[in-house]
């Protein structure tokens, strides 16, 4: 439903991860991605957790001042162009709302925190771009700082996603304090990882995949180490795993490990990611994986890409989510058509974007009655728990919160401290959708094809009047009572609605 706007011609990915930040430049040129620029910083933005999730000063100035540089990259990127993601550090940080204010105004872009799944998914969707065309099924690993993801798919299609909650900050951190090494550690460490991966190997093994492809900094360091000391000619196999893990085991601290091939930088949390890995490959039985060199930043620049040209991902899982809850499409579509309406009148009068509102308040209008599916009673409040804690592709934890508010506030009170939990710029504009998209669930309560009334409207900051054809109202009174009803709802939060 958006309207074409002429598209950037680059765009950016940054990927906010537990260990290191990264930002991809692009050009697009021709329906293609052309790289013209990499940045990366090693931030180890998890080692600045504390157990209670609250993140160290130093650590969050320290990935404030990296948003920095990046955002003078970005200076005179346009809104749109550019798409920041947050993952498991982020996700699991008790005060990650009020680091992400100081992070998008230090870049100047906004931030997303994205799931688990979704972050699966990103990276499957980068690794595939990475690498030949093949019909057959991949097995694609990779290994954040505090989260691991496994994905098995065929093409551009992922079939089975999951995040495991370890990576190489994380199990360095838990199983190595104070950087020493012992054999009871490894040990330990090694049976941790077998546990996490333990639950999935049933579902995975059954899928199957004729290759397994690795993708992230400790794989591609694992196997530049595997190379450099003759431990593999190609990829990565789990014998030289098992020399490696034997090497390392030789040193007794994390700062004395030393290897051809291992970067200084990368060292620190290295230990931790070979276990993970060889864990990994012990419980699936994997005897070799190759490395791809694309990633999440990767994935994120081709999704971008594809809300750029009209192949939005969300519009799928929205799509989805109506087959999926049995929802009445000819009323959606009635309240769509409605809403898009009131929309296109007042898109001026309340400096609504036409650039993306409108998918957002059909995306809304189609699931505003997901509920339906577990009870009448209460079933706004059911469709916005539906929303808010389903895996939706496409979506980050807070376009979904955004999607679930808008569901929950079509119906009964108005509650505007709900709005405010939201990121502050999206506030105004969320109210002026959840205002639309009432209205135009009032108009189609009789559920009926009758032609919606030829209305107009004017809008103001805090005001909107409604014009009916003469003697409209007269003859749909429960359209009248639900207008006087919903005058009353939206007083007590200052707005004042009109109409005759």
């Amino acid at each position: 439903m958006s309207q074409k706007n002429t598209p950037p011609e680059f765009i950016a990915a940054i990927d906010l991860g537990s260990n290191s930040f990264h930002m991809i430049v692009a050009r697009l040129h021709k329906g293609q991605l052309v790289v013209v620029d990499k940045l990366r910083e090693m931030v180890r933005l998890a080692e600045g957790i504390s157990c209670e999730g609250e993140l160290r000063a130093d650590v969050a100035q320290r990935a404030i001042d990296c948003l920095k540089r990046f955002g003078q990259r970005l200076h005179d990127f346009p809104s749109g162009s550019v798409r920041t993601v947050g993952t498991n550090t982020l996700r699991n940080a008790s005060q990650a709302g009020d680091f992400i204010l100081r992070a998008e105004e230090a870049l100047g872009h906004p931030i997303d925190i994205i799931t688990g799944v979704e972050e699966a998914r990103l990276i499957y969707l980068g690794v595939s771009h990475g690498i030949a065309e093949d019909s057959s099924q991949r097995l694609v690993m990779d290994i954040g700082g505090g989260s691991t993801e496994l994905i098995v798919g065929k093409a551009f299609d992922p079939h089975y996603m999951e995040s495991l909650e370890m990576g190489c900050v994380s199990i360095t951190q838990k199983f190595f304090p104070e950087g020493k090494i012992t054999e009871k550690r490894i040990n330990k460490a090694l049976l941790a990882a077998s546990l996490e991966v333990a639950p999935h190997k049933k579902a995975l093994k059954q899928l199957g995949w004729k290759q397994a492809i690795g993708a992230s900094g400790t794989i591609r360091a694992t196997r530049a180490v595997l190379l450099e000391n003759g431990w593999s000619h190609e990829g990565i196999p789990i014998d030289g795993l098992r020399s490696l893990v034997e090497k390392l085991a030789t040193f007794k601290q994390i700062d004395e490990i030393s290897l051809p091939g291992l970067t200084a930088e990368r060292a620190p949390v290295f230990l931790g990611g070979v276990l993970v890995l060889l864990a990994t490959f012990e419980k699936l039985h994997i005897e070799r994986m190759i490395v791809s060199d694309c990633a999440l930043r990767e994935g994120l620049l081709h999704d971008l890409q594809g809300r750029i040209e009209h192949e939005d991902t969300r519009a799928y899982s929205v799509a989805n989510m109506v087959d999926r809850y049995h929802i009445d499409q000819e009323q959606a579509k009635r309240v769509t058509q409605s809403a898009l309406y009131i929309f296109k009148q007042l898109r001026d009068s309340w400096s609504l974007n036409k650039a993306n509102h409108p998918d957002w308040i059909n995306w809304a209008a189609q699931l505003h009655e997901i509920g339906l599916d577990i009870a009448h009673k209460h079933y706004h409040l059911h469709g916005a728990y539906i929303i808010e804690h389903s895996d939706l592709a496409g979506f980050s934890q807070q376009e979904q919160r955004k999607l679930a508010l808008l569901i929950r506030l079509h119906r009964r009170k108005f509650q505007p401290t709900l709005v405010e939990k939201l990121p502050q710029r999206w506030q105004k504009n969320t109210t002026q959708m959840a205002i639309i998209l009432r209205l135009a669930f009032i108009l189609n309560r009789s559920r009926s094809n009758e032609s919606a009334a030829d209305f107009t409207l004017e809008g103001k900051e805090k005001s909107l009047q409604v014009h009916f054809p003469k003697k409209w109202l007269e003859q749909h009174p429960l359209t009248q009572a639900d207008l006087e009803q919903e005058a009353l709802y939206l007083e007590k939060t200052g707005f004042t609605l009109t109409y005759q």
